[in-house]
This record gives C-alpha cells, sequence and structure tokens, in this order.
C-alpha cells in the first residue's frame, strides 16, 4: 500500500504529547512491514533546528483557500526508518515557537492555520492522483481533520480516509463567523455537518469524512461513545461504532529498551537487572536525594494537567510521604500546578524533586530509576507512560480507566499475578491507596519477580502495526 500520514507532531523533532511518538513509531513500522509510507506536517522550524535535511521543490504548491489564492513551498526529506517527508512551509502560520500555543496558551488563529495545513494536504493528494496515488491517508486529531473534509470536497475518487482520534477531548471548536476563514462551505454548517452547538467543529468534520475511525486503545474506543468521555459527540460516534476501532500504541524497542539506552547510568534487561539498581543510584544523586535510603521511587512523568491528575498527585503527597517513598515529578503545563509543584518540593526535599523542563534523555533516566510510575489520569486514551515504565521494569499505579485499564493488570496480594497497580475511583485517597499496596510489594521477596514479569511484557509495535494495516485494507474495499 501507498500510505500517507498527516500529523502536526513527530518525535523526536517536534513533540508535545505522546502523539509524536505513535506518528513516528507507527510510520516506520509500516515501512518495515514492505509498505510505501509518507508523512506529511507543517514546516515547523524545530525539524531543521533537529538537524532534518530539508529540499525546496521547484515546483510551488498552487491553490485556493478561503477566498484566497495560495502559493507554498513544499519541502521534502527522508527519516532514518525510510519514510518519505513532506514539510509544508506556509509562512506566518507555523515558524513559531510552539506548536499549538505558547505558555499554556493556544494561538488564537489555530483553527485557521490548521485549516489552511490541510488544504495545502489535501492539494498534495489530488496533484498526486494524477500520477502515483496514495492508496490511503491517515490523518491524526482534530487539527488534521479537516484534510479529510477537504479531500472530500476535491476529488470523486479519494484515497481510504481514516482519522485516528487520540485524544477526543481536544475537537478544534471556534465560533460559528470563523468559519469562512478556515476554508469551510456555509451549505455544510447543519448538524449533521460541521455545525456544533452552534459552533465550528473540526474533529467532527474529519470523522463525518473518514472511511474508518480508530483510536487507541479498545476500551476508550467504547468510553467515547458514553457522555462521560465523549465530549459531546457521544452521540456521532455512536453512529459509526461499525467503522471504529480501538488499537492499543505499541513501544519502538530502538527508542525505549533499557538494553541500549545511552541515556542511563547502566543497561539491564529481564535477565539481569542488576544495573536497574545503578540507574537509581544515578538518578537519586542527580536529583539531590539521599542515597542508600532504601526507600521506593515514584516518578510522575507527563503533562501538568487537569485530566492528567495532578491534583490529585498534590492531595495525595501526604498520605504519599507518610509511606516512605521518594517522588520525582517531570513536566510542564498548568502555571497554578507547577508553582504547587514547585513549593512542595521546597517544603519536602529530601523526598520530592520537580523537574519542569526535562530533557528526553532525563525523562528516560527517570523510567530506569523508577520503582514505580504514577499515572493518576482521570482518562487516558491509551497513555504510554506505563507502557514505558513497564519496558523499564517500574510498576505503574494507575486510575483504572481507558488505556491504562487494557495494559495494566492489577497485581494480587501475593503479586502471583498482575502487571501493575490499579484504583478505581480518581480521587487522592484512591491513588494513596494503590501506592500503598504497591510500597507493600516492594518490600516482598516477590518484588524482583514482578519487575521481570513486566518487562517480558510484548510491547512491541508489530501486533499493533498489523492492525492497522487491516483497517486500511477495509478502507481500500
Amino acid at each position: 500500500m501507498d500510505i500517507l500520514h498527516v500529523a502536526t507532531e513527530l518525535a523526536p523533532f517536534v513533540k508535545v504529547g505522546g502523539l509524536a511518538d505513535v506518528v513516528a513509531a507507527l510510520t516506520k513500522h509500516l515501512k518495515i512491514q514492505g509498505h510505501k509510507v509518507t508523512l506529511v506536517l507543517p514546516r515547523f522550524p524545530a525539524l531543521e533546528q533537529g538537524g532534518l535535511l530539508l529540499a525546496r521543490r521547484l515546483s510551488p504548491l498552487v491553490f485556493s483557500h478561503a477566498g484566497r489564492r495560495h502559493e507554498v513551498s513544499l519541502f521534502d526529506s527522508k527519516l532514518a526508518s525510510g519514510v518519505e517527508l513532506i514539510a509544508i512551509d506556509l509562512p506566518g502560520a507555523f515558524d513559531r515557537p510552539g506548536v499549538y500555543g505558547e505558555q499554556g496558551a493556544d494561538y488564537p488563529d489555530n483553527a485557521e492555520r490548521f485549516a489552511l495545513f490541510c488544504r495545502a494536504v489535501a492539494e498534495v493528494v489530488r496533484q498526486r492522483a494524477a500520477t502515483v496515488p496514495f492508496s490511503v491517508v491517515h490523518a491524526h486529531d482534530w487539527p488534521s481533520a479537516l484534510s479529510l473534509y477537504f479531500l472530500k470536497k476535491l476529488m470523486p475518487q479519494c484515497p481510504g480516509l481514516v482519522l485516528g482520534l487520540h485524544n477526543v477531548a481536544y475537537q478544534g471548536i471556534v465560533p460559528r463567523e470563523r468559519l469562512p476563514a478556515m476554508g469551510i462551505s456555509w451549505e455544510d454548517f447543519h448538524m449533521e455537518g460541521v455545525e456544533f452547538f452552534g459552533q465550528v467543529n473540526a474533529l467532527k468534520a474529519g470523522i463525518l469524512s473518514a472511511d474508518a475511525l480508530t483510536t487507541v486503545s479498545e476500551t476508550y474506543a467504547r468510553e467515547i461513545q458514553t457522555p462521560e468521555h465523549g465530549h459531546r459527540l457521544e452521540g456521532l460516534l455512536r453512529a459509526r461504532s461499525a467503522s471504529l476501532t480501538g488499537i492499543v500504541n505499541g513501544v519502538d524497542a530502538s527508542v525505549w529498551n533499557p538494553t541500549t539506552d545511552p541515556a542511563l547510568a547502566g543497561r539491564y534487561d529481564v535477565e539481569d537487572i542488576t544495573n536497574k539498581a545503578r540507574c537509581k543510584g544515578a538518578l537519586l544523586a542527580e536529583l539531590g536525594f539521599e542515597l542508600g535510603s532504601g526507600r521506593p521511587l515514584a516518578v510522575f512523568v507527563g503533562r501538568l494537567t487537569h485530566q492528567k491528575g495532578v491534583d490529585l498527585l498534590l492531595a495525595a503527597l501526604p498520605r504519599l510521604l507518610a509511606a516512605d517513598i521518594q517522588i520525582a515529578i517531570a513536566g510542564d503545563g498548568d502555571p497554578a500546578l507547577v508553582e504547587a509543584l514547585q513549593t512542595a518540593a521546597s517544603k519536602n526535599k529530601e523526598q520530592v524533586a520537580f523537574r519542569q523542563a526535562a530533557s528526553e534523555p532525563l525523562v528516560h533516566r527517570f523510567f530506569a530509576g523508577a520503582d514505580l510510575v504514577l499515572v493518576p489520569s482521570r482518562y487516558e486514551p491509551c497513555g504510554l507512560v506505563q507502557l514505558y515504565a513497564q519496558r523499564y521494569g517500574a510498576l505503574p499505579v494507575a486510575h483504572e480507566v481507558g488505556g491504562l485499564r487494557d495494559t495494566i493488570l492489577d497485581c494480587d496480594a501475593a503479586l502471583e499475578t498482575g502487571t501493575g497497580f490499579l484504583f478505581e475511583e480518581p480521587s487522592a485517597l484512591g491513588l494513596a491507596g494503590a501506592v500503598q499496596r504497591a510500597r507493600a510489594a516492594y518490600d516482598s521477596p516477590r518484588w524482583r519477580g514482578l519487575v521481570r514479569r513486566v518487562m517480558r511484557l510484548d510491547r512491541g509495535w508489530e501486533r499493533p502495526t498489523r492492525r492497522y494495516e487491516f483497517v486500511y485494507r477495509q478502507v481500500i474495499g
């Protein structure tokens, strides 16, 4: 198959969240399976700043959008994975420091800038159809969703259209007055179209246009069809349930692998985990913690938002400290949560450390040095943190929801079964209770066996890739 992926993030160059890791890994593994794979995204400054070489095409891309004629440049490159890359140069729209915004605030023109990107993508696909057409176009999340809408408008014979739903809480909703600037026809502003409670919804446009929908876990596929997690799209998603497939993300072993990871103080594998203790000691020293205390180290890695349950972690902190554990937190996000974590770390220097601007190597060291990884998310479509934790021999402590439920089996009291510690209610008490169970397990002689058990889990991309191939073959027909 000749597959085009449309995205706005790509690890390690342009990364806000897990989407960047998924896009990089999925396209790579489709390429490994023998498909021709192309990835298109805006020409962010970070691409070339990260060392990627881009070659400008001689012929510009010319198209009309929102009542204006646009002439933009296309840049080509090839990733180390062999995936072809097209970067669309849209001056003024994407030559900014942030991807979606800065300092916790979205750019006010996000709807228009991503709509312009999507229209340009549609033009790339339309022009390519005259020579060697794409078999499938797979767009990711709301910033790319309108590419499917524009393709339906432009091409009587479209490739197979797939929309990946990584987090339906983000939908690209704006006032109806901005519809013309997004290049969307007023004819489509109705309940069966892009209209959404009197506003415009970019994600809804993509859902309606796609031949198939994917999301990142089977449980999340069910959850988004309910009022609790559907964010007012549950009715439409129920109507399209026959076209919706949940596929759990994988872990790219070439990036996340304690056997080969260059960021670690010592490398280890499931057969010999001795150096995991060395990694923990090095991380404790890096964080300024006491060495040799015998305490378990629990870490949190992720965006500091309400969704990720950071406020629950803060509320549970007194109980966690009383359980005699050390806690390290890495992430950025809500300024109020950042300030609260800074305060907690300054007041409890022997047991709490906070790193706001954590580098990618430091994040790898967090997982390698951790005994426990805290994932108190209120909802989690899939989650990569718990998968990385298990890969590095750390036990996840997580809210039983979404992909966390699909990838973690709660440990029994005897530690004979299980791959982590789950709690049912998203509350500080629920989190503290699960951590206390994990704390008791840490002191058990069966702990090392539990670490080896989670490291043996098959979390690779091979199985998810095969499932995506099946979806693509269905939409091709």
